[in-house]
């Protein structure tokens, strides 16, 4: 079993709030991050594929296509997007790292594992060098 990163980046703008909340709830909950004029973050992806390498090519995945996949289902809607409004994946979810983690994941194992033996084994996304979020699945 061999485990593979890909590596993408994209910027995107997002709010925390609770719309059934006041004002004062969602600042007191969510700080900053509550801004009614946004705020955005240059998210680091990462993803992880496993399986077994193919020794007639000597890879797991042609890493072209696993970039087209990311970028496609992926990079295309998060890159300089509003997470709240302009996603379609995120509609009616919290835009918190961790949610977009796991939809991201979504997004991906289905396509990703269209090859035979490959499989999604995690999706990590960095908001910032410090705080990040990971997914495996389960």
């Amino acid at each position: 079993m061999i485990y593979i990163t890909r590596r993408e980046h994209f910027n995107a703008a997002h709010r925390m709030y609770r719309e059934e909340w006041s004002a004062e709830k969602n600042v007191e909950v969510f700080g900053k991050c509550a801004n009614p004029n946004w705020h955005g973050h240059n998210y680091n992806l990462f993803v992880t594929v496993k399986g077994e390498i193919s020794y007639e090519t000597g890879y797991l995945i042609d890493l072209k296509d696993l970039k087209k996949i990311i970028n496609e289902r992926v990079i295309e809607k998060l890159d300089h997007s509003n997470l709240n409004m302009d996603v379609d994946f995120m509609k009616g979810k919290m835009a918190s790292t961790e949610i977009l983690c796991i939809e991201i994941f979504n997004q991906l194992k289905g396509p990703i594992e269209a090859y035979e033996g490959v499989f999604l084994h995690s999706v990590k996304l960095a908001e910032t060098e410090n705080n990040s979020a990971e997914y495996f699945g389960n």
